[in-house]
């Protein structure tokens, strides 16, 4: 039997993504409240603007306070779409000790301090739920937290900025440079004003540090995520890559140490193979693989990103809130249990590309392989082209450590036949 008195729901923002979840909660109500088992009500909209025109929303629920609108006491559920680091997270541990359960969007709060806002949470008996967090309307928190809790997960591997692939399958698929692919992103919406949080890597930080946490039991902080951004990646990258049968992406990479007493978070270009699910992936879309020991390989693939497909996520969350606010019970929490450390970037093993300018002259190649095998770093492939006096050399190694690698260049950089390191870039998937 449904309950006739509705559960309140106060909305913390209304751009892009708080716009579209009014409009799914006006538009669906009667779905919602049957799924949910009772009817779900717009309580209040905090917004910074009040004057601007929501088309759909009932001017009277407009407010610039969001702290009163939060210490109500009547709100069943606060969505917090705001994003940033304050004033969300006053609002929310507000919400939290006023009786509210809180759905949020906000990759970076969740990365920075989602240890501290599940111990609210969980003082309060309530939930914090964030699927929107990471990569938009795919289901992937949710089934990495509910639906694989019974395995073991080993590697997470995915795009998760659609701007940056955008970016980055443009120069694949056209030839493009960085700046040109960068220019059209903007014109079309995918990518901001100030396109840094996005190219150098900020954003997909954050969700590889919220994926590590849930993925491997243990706290993966912000600042133990590896960054690398995207913008020195250029179209003789891409054609390197070609020769090898490999595209670029801008991946984030969780995985559990083959001792499996540790963890590594990190986000870089990387060349994949073709043949990978994740080398398909076009446009501004996002896909996750996960490995595990018991399901094997898992792929997550969808629109990472906008208005609608992230309230569909927001939505999704609410409905779980609301249902388990009616059972009088709390979803699943914070889970830190294993503990494992994360480790330095320098213990990371995988393959590399090097592109060197030397001279063209006999010994050249002698001399670079000698400085490969002085550090231990084993070589697969070797590519050589010269004219005039001049030659470009490309190593791609077998698997190797990141500290290994970096001795490498630093004893390349002193031979006086290598002109110069062009570019390096890691080896991924396979």
């Amino acid at each position: 039997m449904m309950r006739t008195r509705p559960l309140k729901v106060a909305l913390l923002g209304c751009g892009g993504v708080g716009s579209e979840v009014a409009r799914i909660m006006t538009t669906h109500a009667a779905d919602l409240a049957a799924r949910i088992g009772a009817p779900v009500e717009l309580a209040g909209v905090a917004v910074r603007r009040p004057d601007r025109v929501r088309a759909g929303i009932d001017p009277s629920l407009i407010t610039t306070d969001a702290t009163a609108l939060v210490k109500r006491g009547d709100i069943d559920v606060v969505v917090e779409v705001i994003g940033g680091i304050e004033p969300a997270r006053t609002l929310i541990t507000t919400a939290f000790q006023h009786g509210a359960s809180v759905v949020s969007a906000n990759k970076a709060l969740i990365a920075q301090d989602g240890a501290a806002l599940h111990a609210a949470a969980e003082e309060q008996g309530r939930d914090l739920y964030y699927e929107a967090a990471v990569a938009g309307a795919i289901p992937l928190i949710r089934p990495l937290r509910e639906s694989m809790a019974g395995d073991k997960v080993n590697r997470v591997l995915g795009i998760v900025n659609g701007t940056t692939n955008f970016i980055l399958d443009k120069m694949d698929t056209t030839g493009a440079g960085y700046q040109e692919a960068l220019d059209e992103a903007t014109a079309l919406g995918y990518a901001e004003a100030d396109p840094t949080a996005d190219v150098e890597g900020f954003d997909a930080a954050a969700k590889a540090a919220i994926l590590s946490g849930i993925a491997f039991h243990s706290r993966v902080l912000l600042d133990d995520v590896y960054r690398e951004g995207m913008t020195e990646v250029t179209a003789a990258d891409f054609a390197s890559a070609k020769e090898m049968g490999c595209t670029i992406k801008l991946l984030a990479i969780c995985e559990r140490a083959a001792d499996g007493g540790s963890v590594t978070a990190r986000v870089h270009p990387a060349m994949i193979p073709l043949t990978h699910p994740l080398a398909s992936v076009r446009g501004a879309y996002n896909a996750v693989f996960v490995e595990s020991e018991a399901a094997g390989q898992l792929m997550f693939y969808g629109p990472g990103a906008g208005g609608s497909p992230t309230a569909s996520a927001v939505l999704g969350d609410l409905v779980a809130v609301c249902r388990n606010r009616l059972a009088g019970a709390t979803g699943p929490g914070d889970s830190a249990y294993a503990a494992l450390p994360v480790s330095p970037m320098g213990e990371v093993v995988t393959r590399y590309h090097i592109s060197l300018d030397v001279a063209d002259k006999p010994g050249v190649l002698a001399q670079v392989a000698t400085v490969f095998a002085e550090h231990g770093v084993s070589i697969d492939t070797v590519r050589q082209q010269g004219k005039d006096g001049e030659a470009s050399l490309v190593v791609v190694t077998h698997r190797a450590s990141d500290a290994s690698l970096s001795g490498v260049v630093e004893a390349l950089r002193g031979l006086d036949t290598v002109r110069g390191v062009a570019s390096i870039m890691r080896v991924e998937g396979e």
